[in-house]
């Protein structure tokens, strides 16, 4: 993977990412550790798959700390936000990279607790401890973000339209962070190869990926993916504040 955050770059600063055990957020959490910052490896259950990134970042001479919270918590997000403060100092970067709504076994309106309420529970749980100019990241997909005029699989609706109104809930919160001199960015990527959403999307509708690779031209893979990310906690925020990762051609703007 290729750090598009040069070394030192964020040297004295904490970073939190959400749900960065594995995937797009574990290669989030190693490039900001790189660029030198203090992170913050958080995760639900799996705690080894934590630890090991955590050793990962220790070993090549960085500093990184797993804290496992239920974001849908309001105790355990507090908890999780206290302990990041006590070990590692005010936060300067909040990356809200956890999302899901696939996944069999949680309840109908998991997707919306998860995708839209866990996500203002935290920004508000962050809030009080956030560093001056402190920047938070809300990682989509443009399936999301362009839900409102443009279809998606069906498979998909119900996590784009969760994720939709998340973004829509943080968005509302705008005149908030620009008095606390907060900056605020959202990330929209298109579907992302080797993602858990990925697989399960195509378990569910078997040729869905490919068709929309077919359709894009390419897909990012989720350390290109993840790049991005990192580079949106640096990057000057777009006017909309909203980063672009992908092909968009496909999808109708918001009138």
């Amino acid at each position: 993977m290729t750090n598009p955050l040069a070394p030192g770059s964020l040297a004295g600063r904490v970073a939190l990412v959400t749900g960065s055990s594995r995937g797009i957020g574990a290669d989030t959490v190693r490039s900001l550790a790189a660029a030198g910052a203090s992170v913050v490896v958080n995760y639900r259950s799996k705690a080894p798959r934590a630890e090991k990134v955590v050793a990962e970042i220790t070993a090549a001479g960085g500093t990184a700390i797993a804290v496992g919270a239920d974001l849908t918590d309001p105790a355990s997000v507090a908890a999780m936000f206290e302990r990041t403060v006590a070990e590692l100092g005010p936060i300067d970067v909040l990356v809200l990279n956890a999302s899901g709504g696939m996944e069999t076994g949680m309840g109908e309106d998991y997707a919306m607790r998860l995708n839209r309420d866990a996500q203002v529970n935290v920004v508000d749980g962050a809030l009080p401890h956030l560093a001056e100019g402190a920047r938070i990241v809300f990682v989509t997909s443009h399936q999301a973000h362009f839900i409102r005029t443009t279809p998606t699989m069906p498979e998909y609706e119900p996590v784009a339209l969760s994720k939709r109104a998340g973004e829509d809930a943080l968005r509302a919160k705008l005149p908030e962070f620009d008095a606390a001199g907060v900056e605020f960015v959202v990330v929209s990527g298109d579907m992302i190869e080797g993602t858990i959403t990925a697989t399960l999307l195509e378990r569910a509708n078997p040729g869905a990926i490919d068709a929309r690779k077919q359709d894009a031209g390419r897909l990012y893979n989720v350390a290109e993916f993840a790049a991005e990310v990192a580079a949106a906690v640096v990057d000057p925020v777009p006017a909309d504040r909203t980063r672009y990762v992908g092909d968009v051609s496909g999808f109708a703007p918001e009138a």
